[in-house]
């Protein structure tokens, strides 16, 4: 950790431990939290018989990244909240730049930007809440931009403004949260969900939620960024867009509750498919030959010209096992034809794993996880790269495809009242694919702290 980076998040960590703790209360009118996270990684040294203009560094290295989050809402209305989310951010990726891997090993990266710490605002929106009857359900305060209240079990829900897709979508209570679960991106969320968003993964839209007793639907509309992973937001959400339809059922097994998931989703957007640009290829050689960094232009960039469609369809489950353990699953699969729009470079994955609480041996906020996961790419993509091509995060300038596998298992100790330090291994075989590549192993160290 750089002088820098220590005082950033020790100053983040003294506002949130020595505030002082809200009392309960019945419905908030308004609410405030904060959360201070640092993710500090290392991998040693690995083995490679070639290196590309988008492989990771074989060398040991480090990364960090460092966040501070402010949650604050206020109750317009009646069933109406306002959710404003700053955010300070900043650190450095493994190999300077965010290439080398499609399960990348850290959640909180794309929001980093260098070694100055950055305050954006990250989300601004209105949730509304019309309720339709039936149990009365407590809804608690937390990190998740939520105030403390009750709605109907059944009800209908509209979220508009800036926000991102995986805040409604694709819930999972055993994997969804990098700060305090799973750092994976393959398990806080589908490796292979190309959702809408710009490069921190974030954008403008909206979102209807229908809960009808043991039933929810979700369907929503986002906006993506201007040029695939990029920044700027293409706000032409009736032109170029993600749409997302999932579908939840609440389930008992042995009398322990469990939900399954199916979502479906669809972008529009110019985008390059990997037919296309492996035609370029062949008529635009590297001069230099295979294994060589090549200066002219990109592939997928001389390509992009006219308007595609990428669509995916996955599965959520999750289960209680225990008073005290979950288990998790996600499977997905696109159609792999084109680019990617918004997140990484998956075009199949799967992951699965438990999570335990520490009641067992007497540490009752403590917590184990362990997952594996495996991602895959298409056809289309997997000639492309054979080929020499690269995209945005992988390309090795020649490629050995196998899936890439994913071990993770960390355990988080509770220091004190809201603060806990994770303990976490990721060991990747095949990084970005390629067999002739690592295995990686990587080791990490997570403070965080909230109120």
């Amino acid at each position: 950790m750089n002088k820098t980076s220590a005082l950033f998040f020790a100053c983040c960590l003294g506002m949130t431990t020595n505030a002082a703790y809200a009392s309960v209360v019945e419905e908030e009118a308004y609410s405030a939290h904060l959360q201070a996270t640092y993710n500090w990684q290392y991998h040693p040294a690995f083995q490679t018989a070639y290196s590309g203009p988008n492989s990771i560094i074989p060398a040991g290295e480090k990364m960090y990244t460092a966040t501070t989050t402010g949650f604050f809402g206020f109750r317009s209305w009646q069933g109406g909240e306002l959710y404003l989310t700053p955010e300070i951010s900043q650190g450095v990726p493994f190999s300077t730049n965010l290439i080398g891997m499609g399960g990348f090993t850290n959640g909180e990266i794309t929001r980093a930007g260098g070694t100055n710490p950055t305050l954006y605002r990250q989300k601004l929106f209105l949730r509304q809440t019309w309720n339709q009857g039936g149990e009365s359900l407590r809804i608690e305060p937390g990190q998740n931009n939520q105030m403390a209240g009750w709605v109907d079990k059944n009800r209908v829900v509209l979220t508009v403004g800036n926000f991102s897709s995986l805040d409604v979508f694709d819930p999972n209570t055993y994997a969804k949260d990098p700060r305090t679960q799973f750092m994976n991106w393959g398990n806080w969320t589908y490796a292979a969900y190309d959702y809408a968003a710009d490069a921190r993964g974030f954008g403008w839209g909206f979102a209807a939620e229908w809960y009808k007793n043991d039933w929810v639907v979700r369907a929503g509309r986002m906006t993506g960024p201007k040029k695939p992973n990029g920044l700027p937001v293409d706000q032409a959400i009736f032109k170029h867009f993600g749409d997302q339809l999932e579908v939840e059922h609440a389930h008992e097994m042995d009398g322990r509750p469990g939900k399954i998931r199916v979502l479906g989703w669809r972008n529009r957007a110019q985008l390059a498919s990997f037919s296309d640009a492996l035609v370029w290829l062949k008529a635009n050689p590297n001069p230099l030959g295979v294994n060589v960094p090549y200066a002219g232009p990109d592939a997928l960039i001389a390509v992009r010209s006219s308007e595609k469609i990428k669509y995916g369809i996955g599965v959520n489950i999750e289960q209680e096992l225990s008073d005290n353990s979950g288990f998790f699953m996600r499977a997905m699969q696109t159609d792999g034809r084109t680019e990617t729009y918004a997140f990484t470079e998956v075009d199949g994955s799967f992951s699965s794993g438990v999570t335990v609480k520490g009641n067992a041996w007497g540490r009752a906020e403590d917590g184990i996880g362990l997952s594996l996961a495996r991602n895959f790419l298409s056809k289309d993509r997997r000639s492309f790269l054979a080929a020499g091509g690269t995209s945005f995060f992988i390309g090795d300038g020649h490629l050995n495809y196998r899936p890439e596998d994913i071990f993770e298992g960390f355990y988080n100790f509770h220091l004190y009242k809201g603060t806990w330090l994770t303990t976490d291994y990721q060991r990747m075989q095949n990084p970005a694919f390629n067999a002739d590549r690592g295995t990686i192993n990587i080791y990490a160290l997570r403070l965080h702290a909230e109120l």
